[in-house]
């Protein structure tokens, strides 16, 4: 495969972590489409996709890098930044909102110094705002990693997210 002690440095990529990029881009070389797959691999290996895995697997599967790039900026599912241990989903949808999520989102950036969008610097949660969980029976709802916590309020959500190291 390519070189990568040369081309890619990167901290957050052990060198373990090029071995296994690597053998996923060589199983998906010649295999068309396979753009996706690769990146969503090489996003479970490394937490995110860094432009330097961006412009690594655009070399490896001999595309250009805007390509690559586009896709990545794309799909929602791609994260160009790294995210913490815990992903919470907060729901903005309109049952949530009236009931007081925005009060919840507040309380758990003042707690862990998190903003939406964002990780915290000890990279233990990632905070995001999605449109909808497609739980408003259960509102205002929150999801942790696969966990859904719904009838939360801002006096119990700490609560519920201490439990998440």
């Amino acid at each position: 495969m390519m070189n990568h002690s040369s081309c890619c440095q990167h901290p957050d990529i052990t060198h373990g972590m090029w071995l296994d990029i690597d053998a996923v881009i060589a199983e998906n070389r010649n295999t068309p489409g396979a753009l996706i797959t690769v990146m969503r691999k090489c996003q479970n290996i490394v937490g995110y996709l860094p432009a330097a895995l961006l412009d690594y697997i655009a070399r490896g599967l001999n595309i250009p890098g805007s390509k690559v790039f586009g896709v990545a900026t794309f799909y929602s599912y791609f994260s160009l930044t790294p995210k913490g241990r815990n992903t919470i989903k907060v729901c903005m949808g309109t049952a949530c909102y009236v009931k007081g999520i925005k009060e919840s989102i507040d309380r758990i950036s003042a707690k862990y110094s998190v903003k939406e969008g964002k990780t915290s610097e000890d990279k233990r949660f990632s905070l995001e705002a999605v449109r909808c969980l497609g739980a408003c029976g259960l509102a205002p709802v929150m999801v942790v990693n696969a966990d859904i916590h719904g009838s939360i309020s801002a006096d119990k959500v700490i609560d519920i997210l201490d439990k998440y190291s």
